[in-house]
């Protein structure tokens, strides 16, 4: 297939455009930068101009190719609510380019947002559109165009990582460095599911090539890690103390990321499993810790 890739020279886009071009699929990449398009020639790539800011410009591209998947999103957290509604106008506008046929679109979200509540492991077919994180406005938007008779899936993302990028513990890194310590709130037995980045891209590929309208994966290599122990990695990496932070210094210390530290996230892909025969093999989220360059 001809398919269409937004955030192609991201952390996740990177790693997923070898995995389809060996696959034998023509990958359309999506850059605003010269340093992006010659990123994605050298791969093997054609590029298409666009950014999030122009989802017309981005519908342009999506009404030329047979397939589109959409792993691009604006990740500055302190305007994330405004930036989960600018990924809800790029999924319609994309969207809208495949009207009137079948050819598939595979947008991204959280696994968070397959929790049934706090604590409790997220999966696959719970899908509750009154969902407090603004995240759940891309699935919305991929509601509405399956609604609409649109073919859209949904890959759910954990903490991906490798030994260079981990998702929201990069940032703990970052905070860890500049404050002398590494924290965690409480006892630290909340968890952060997890998953190997080349994993997340080989999920990616199986969905799009399935064309299954309405289905929700998890790219879940982890169910759960503790956030206690994700510290204590930081701190070996690091070489700084490991402390508790009590919940009411949280904002304190972690600052924007005080929403996430104390969170308890796990999350299952027992049904994405079983549903397309994906299964994880890349090394885990504690081991790329440890074996990261600090």
């Amino acid at each position: 297939m001809r398919i269409l890739l937004t955030g192609a020279t991201g952390f996740i886009g990177s790693a997923l455009v070898p995995e389809l071009i060996k696959a034998g699929h023509q990958v359309i990449g999506v850059t605003r930068s010269d340093a992006g398009a010659g990123a994605l020639v050298a791969a093997g790539a054609e590029v298409h101009r666009g950014t999030l800011e122009d989802p017309e410009g981005l519908r342009d591209g999506a009404a030329k190719v047979e397939a589109v998947i959409h792993t691009a999103f604006d990740h500055d957290f302190s305007r994330f609510v405004e930036n989960c509604e600018k990924d809800r106008r790029v999924i319609a506008a994309l969207g809208s380019a495949l009207a009137g046929s079948d050819r598939p679109l595979v947008i991204t979200s959280g696994v968070g947002m397959g929790s049934p509540g706090h604590g409790e492991l997220a999966v696959e077919d719970v899908f509750n559109p009154s969902h407090g994180n603004p995240r759940i406005a891309s699935e919305l938007a991929g509601n509405d165009l399956l609604e609409a008779g649109i073919n859209v899936s949904v890959v759910r993302l954990p903490q991906v990582h490798d030994t260079v990028k981990q998702g929201l513990i990069t940032p703990l890194i970052e905070i860890a460095r500049q404050k002398g310590v590494s924290a965690y709130v409480g006892e630290g037995r909340n968890r952060f599911s997890a998953g190997h980045v080349l994993d997340a891209a080989r999920l990616f590929r199986l969905a799009v090539e399935k064309r299954q309208a309405g289905a929700r994966y998890h790219a879940v290599g982890e169910e759960g890690v503790e956030v206690r122990a994700i510290a204590e990695a930081i701190g070996r990496g690091l070489n700084v103390p490991v402390v508790s932070i009590a919940l009411e210094q949280a904002a304190e210390h972690f600052g924007w990321m005080a929403m996430f530290a104390p969170m308890d996230l796990p999350a299952s892909s027992a049904l994405t499993q079983a549903r397309l025969g994906w299964h994880p093999t890349g090394p885990t989220l504690i081991a790329d810790l440890d074996a990261m360059r600090y």
